[in-house]
């Protein structure tokens, strides 16, 4: 089966609303550990104003000391055109930024909480950040947030979805990502609109989803969206995240669920189960809790050996006691 990429997000999103504050060596370390285990496009931080995210503050010191990483892109979210630039300043005679993530609110209440912009405001100011971004020689990325649904004006018409990102794709934006922000997709919804982008922005097109597990929907709308075409997915290890802006927003899809998944499914996804867990349990110890992530509580579902033969010299033994003289 077609192989899939993961853009691993934890140190951006799965951290952006986490109380307490993360040092920029633990963020460092993260990174360094995620590179290890096989993640090959990471969003590293958001270049973004700290006074709203302030575990976002030290974006430029963090993006001037990412590790060397051959093979490996680097992500900076990026709310408008300042963003930008600083992203591309912090990276200057450093390892930095590979990709700029811009983001496209679908909804004009849902905009202005987030970003201070109303849709043609947003589309604007999109349009500047791929200018930007471009004429720097960073590849730019647009998420579409809210495609499913939005907190304050409830069920968003794909056909609205669709025409922003035919209008970002004109442009210049190299890859288009479909946000469940608030986790209010179901399966149907998110394989119809991969499959009405796929028809509208051609098949070899980079489609990307980025689903909330609010509502428990996500492994499931993520296997909607493979079986729909898509083939690049965002996951957080440990299922951190959620909107500061977005009201009941929980945390994003897991990693180890996403790798579960597609393990369990013969489809290749460039990090194996047991890496993610490993991952799992030290990122648990870095943020002092247990972390949302189901498959990160459970494990893997492995039976060795030993455990079946005795399992099975258990059951024989109970066998054998109710066929005694006494059960008859």
């Amino acid at each position: 089966m077609t192989p899939v990429t993961l853009v691993e997000v934890s140190p951006r999103d799965g951290l952006q609303n986490e109380s307490r504050a993360v040092s920029t060596a633990d963020k460092l370390a993260l990174i360094e550990r995620l590179v290890a285990i096989g993640a090959r496009r990471i969003e590293v931080t958001s270049f973004v104003n700290p006074r709203r995210v302030p575990q976002m503050a030290d974006a430029d010191a963090l993006a001037a000391a990412l590790p060397e990483a051959p093979g490996v892109s680097f992500i900076g979210l990026c709310l408008n055109e300042r963003g930008v630039e600083r992203a591309v300043a912090s990276s200057q005679g450093s390892r930095g930024i590979d990709e700029i993530g811009c983001v496209m609110v679908a909804t004009d209440a849902f905009g202005i909480a987030n970003q201070g912009q109303t849709v043609p405001q947003g589309l604007g100011a999109n349009r500047a950040m791929i200018r930007a971004a471009n004429a720097a020689g960073l590849d730019a990325q647009v998420t579409i947030s809210a495609s499913f649904g939005c907190p304050f004006e409830g069920p968003v018409d794909p056909d609205r979805v669709l025409g922003l990102a035919e209008e970002l794709v004109g442009y210049g934006a190299r890859e288009i990502a479909f946000a469940d922000t608030i986790g209010v997709a179901v399966p149907r919804q998110v394989g119809a609109l991969v499959e009405q982008a796929r028809h509208l922005l051609g098949d070899e097109f980079p489609i990307r989803v980025h689903l909330h597990d609010t509502r428990g929907m996500a492994p499931a709308n993520a296997w909607a969206a493979y079986e729909a075409g898509c083939r690049i997915f965002d996951s957080a290890l440990g299922g951190l995240g959620g909107c500061p802006f977005a009201p009941g927003a929980a945390g994003n899809l897991a990693t180890e669920e996403l790798v579960y998944l597609f393990e369990r499914s013969g489809i290749d996804c460039e990090i194996a189960l047991g890496d993610a867990l490993a991952a799992n349990k030290w990122l648990s110890g870095i943020m002092d809790k247990a972390l949302p992530s189901r498959v990160g509580r459970a494990g893997d579902f492995t039976i060795s050996v030993q455990q079946r033969e005795s399992a099975c010299a258990i059951v024989l033994e109970s066998m054998s006691a109710a066929r005694s003289p006494t059960c008859w």
